[in-house]
């Protein structure tokens, strides 16, 4: 899911920090430089120095721009993800009512080119490992949509896991065809909940 994003911090004083520490806090500043500025001045160099440390620190944890980029796409989609995850987890609602904010909520997310999260990619084009990547999160999103819907099927962990796996790649078609003016937004969303309803074969305990 694609809409929450982990909150980001302004440039950073230097500290002794632990390498765990550093990276996140290296992370947070790159963030914050396509938020305020844009993805294309998130360059090793300028991260440096918006994190107040010297171009080596920087080096040591992202040895190449591209690497750079990887990092933050993955740790905005894994952030946005728990996030979504805990909130589902923490409120009680009906199948029905799950499955109507998952579908809404996938496709508005995956259909805004506008967001962070498209703009770091959009930076990583032609980048090789960007493929790998995005099987790498869609496999979370899989995770996440077997973790929300697991408490209204009827069928095994096996069987959910192959519908989830379906149900996502349904998500990112619809959503690409909302991209391309193939459909409206409504129509996807109630194309959506419609499959993920299907698929489960949901029931109310």
């Amino acid at each position: 899911m694609k809409k929450e994003l982990p909150p980001a911090s302004g440039p950073a004083t230097r500290s002794r920090l632990t390498k765990a520490e550093r990276r996140m806090q290296l992370l947070h500043t790159a963030l914050l430089i396509v938020q305020e500025e844009n993805a294309d001045r998130l360059t090793l160099g300028h991260l440096a120095v918006q994190a107040g440390v010297s171009k080596p620190v920087v080096y040591d944890h992202f040895p190449t721009r591209s690497a750079l980029l990887i990092a933050l796409y993955r740790w905005i989609d894994m952030e946005r993800v728990r996030a979504f995850a805990e909130a589902m987890a923490t409120t009680l609602r009906s199948a029905e009512e799950t499955i109507q904010l998952l579908a809404s909520t996938y496709i508005r997310c995956a259909a805004d080119n506008t967001d962070v999260f498209h703009a770091v990619g959009a930076a990583l084009a032609g980048s090789e490992e960007k493929s790998a990547v995005f099987q790498e999160l869609l496999d979370n999103c899989v995770a996440m949509f077997i973790s929300v819907l697991t408490p209204y099927v009827k069928m095994s962990p096996h069987s959910l896991q192959q519908c989830c796996i379906g149900i996502v790649g349904a998500g990112e078609a619809l959503s690409g065809a909302l991209v391309r003016g193939q459909l409206n937004e409504n129509d996807a969303i109630t194309s959506f909940a419609l499959l993920i309803r299907g698929a489960v074969q949901v029931s109310e305990s």
